[in-house]
């Protein structure tokens, strides 16, 4: 199991747009130089979080992205969702139903048969307990974990990036 990548630079982005004042915003080309990263790939995620409606895109030639509600209202797990979409990690697909008591007769899903799939079950479990640790997990929790946790330095330094 793993996501991709792109939640992971979703959520640094994210954390650099937080002290960006409310009337200003940052441009995708500032997002992706810093992170060391295609524009066009950058763009394709920050267009998942701006449908998702974590971003408010601003256009024009000083437009850009900022948040689109409060850091401590955007959780890691609506990031997830934005990038990643709604589909669970895990996926039955009644493998069962190859084997061979079934041979011969129709194997019901998961989710209609009579017999409950205990391992569809533990799965779609253990997914949810995750989704809700990102969901008590969010931007302004994030903001705070790196201001207690990374060098005073680059902080400084990476928010005076920005401010440029």
């Amino acid at each position: 199991m793993q996501y991709s990548i792109g939640v992971e630079y979703a959520l640094h982005c994210l954390v650099y747009l937080i002290d960006s004042p409310p009337d200003s915003s940052i441009g995708i080309k500032e997002l992706s130089t810093f992170q060391g990263v295609s524009e066009t790939y950058l763009s394709k995620i920050f267009g998942k979080l701006s449908k998702a409606g974590i971003v408010n895109s601003v256009p024009g030639v000083k437009g850009g992205y900022r948040l689109s509600r409060s850091p401590d209202a955007i959780t890691f797990w609506d990031v997830v969702e934005a990038v990643e979409g709604p589909k669970p990690i895990f996926q039955c697909k009644n493998i069962i139903a190859n084997g061979y008591l079934y041979q011969n007769q129709e194997c019901p899903p998961c989710e209609t048969g009579p017999a409950f799939c205990a391992i569809n079950s533990v799965m779609l479990e253990a997914e949810e307990h995750m989704r809700k640790f990102l969901r008590e997990r969010t931007l302004g929790w994030l903001n705070e974990e790196l201001d207690r946790t990374l060098p005073k330095q680059t902080r400084q330094e990476t928010r005076a990036y920005f401010a440029t």
